[in-house]
């Protein structure tokens, strides 16, 4: 009897960690390595929030809590969803979870069974599928191309949902390539669904406010209110507050649909932090001036980046509509050797060599379902990057 599950020899461990830590890796072995592959803001934690959990723990607010969250933070769940999103959910329609992951992982677990099938666009985060296999459904995958702006069309959808389609899992601003649907964008795929009732959607919207210029950002159950009812509309603190480490997300959805994955939280790790919870409280209450002047560093640094990738050799890369990525393609560097001797048979072997011989981390896009692509976070500072891009261009310039 093999003593490890079955269902884990289905899922791979995060990419995304794994080129992390390899840069943490060769950093403390004395290596000059400039790490973009962590999807996590560099600017710290907004002062008003950090003396709110400063406050949470010299009152005591130290103790367990409700399994899906404190009334505080419904109340301001909901206020937030309302004020910016045009959505009233009730308390009792919103759990907190520890991050957004777990809100997501959660929804599947309560939900899927055996055979049922749930719709990922690709290039899609890397923990979508793996979640899913964990839950024991099955991933079925939609291809949004570079030339279609890495996003998929009413069509795709419409011929990727089956009798056996459970969730479609919607991410926009995308992690990993930036690309965000517009309101009429959006509609095209809501109308699919309106004709599919058994389907459900699953909106991560952790980077809704992470888009440049006068992009609008829109939700599923916003566009089409005849969703509402089988909508999971997923936020969470990390992306917009440069909260990562607190690890609180939370959703609004259907009341028997929370209730169900309370149920599972209350049995896997009960409530999140007590105080990351009031910290978040603030961050949705308070004043949102950080908000929007990191959005401004973000749009710089995209620019930036997206500027001199597209003067590497092999490279090209699309401007993206939001979030802090790059996902440009390296179909021109296929087939090539490096200095070092390597052969750059697909997007792996690129990034494995960036690495080696230019000390840059990036994520290669198999990872993320799309190739030959690689993922650059561009949430570091304007230095990191402008010193990154020449190292890129410089190891593109030499693969002969």
């Amino acid at each position: 009897m093999a003593f490890l599950s079955d269902t884990l020899a289905r899922v791979k461990p995060s990419p995304t960690i794994a080129v992390t830590n390899k840069a943490r890796e060769l950093k403390e072995a004395g290596r000059d390595v400039i790490g973009l592959g962590a999807g996590e803001p560099d600017f710290d934690t907004p002062e008003n929030i950090k003396r709110a959990a400063i406050a949470a723990i010299e009152s005591g607010k130290t103790k367990y809590t409700a399994v899906d969250g404190i009334p505080e933070l419904k109340k301001a769940i909901c206020a937030k969803f309302e004020r910016e999103n045009g959505l009233s959910y009730k308390p009792s329609q919103i759990t907190v979870g520890t991050g957004g992951k777990q809100v997501l992982y959660n929804a599947l677990v309560a939900t899927l069974n055996p055979g049922d099938e749930v719709v990922i666009p690709a290039p899609y985060w890397v923990s979508y599928p793996d979640m899913v296999l964990l839950a024991g459904g099955t991933p079925v995958f939609v291809e949004g191309r570079m030339q279609t702006g890495y996003k998929i069309t009413g069509a795709q959808l419409e011929a990727a949902i089956t009798p056996k389609t459970k969730w479609v899992i919607f991410n926009s601003p995308s992690n990993p390539s930036g690309a965000a649907y517009s309101r009429e964008e959006l509609k095209e795929l809501t109308d699919v669904l309106m004709r599919h009732p058994h389907v459900w959607v699953m909106s991560d919207d952790m980077y809704e406010h992470l888009t440049f210029g006068d992009f609008e950002f829109v939700t599923p159950a916003q566009v089409e209110p005849g969703l509402y009812d089988r909508t999971l509309t997923c936020n969470g603190v990390s992306k917009a507050y440069a909260m990562t480490g607190w690890r609180i997300g939370y959703a609004g959805g259907p009341e028997a649909l929370i209730k169900a994955m309370g149920k599972v939280q209350s049995q896997s790790t009960s409530n999140p932090c007590s105080v990351s919870q009031y910290a978040a409280v603030e961050a949705l209450n308070g004043p949102q001036d950080y908000v929007i002047e990191s959005r401004k560093a973000f749009e710089r640094r995209r620019d930036l980046v997206v500027a001199a990738l597209n003067t590497c050799p092999g490279i090209t890369c699309p401007t993206p509509e939001g979030a802090f990525y790059v996902y440009p393609s390296v179909e021109g560097c296929i087939g090539k050797t490096s200095k070092g001797g390597v052969t750059i048979e697909n997007d792996e072997a690129f990034a494995a060599a960036l690495l080696e011989e230019a000390g840059v981390a990036v994520v290669f896009g198999a990872a993320f379902g799309l190739s030959p692509n690689f993922r650059i976070s561009y949430a570091t500072s304007d230095a990191a990057l402008t010193e990154a891009c020449a190292r890129i261009k410089a190891f593109c310039e030499g693969l002969k």
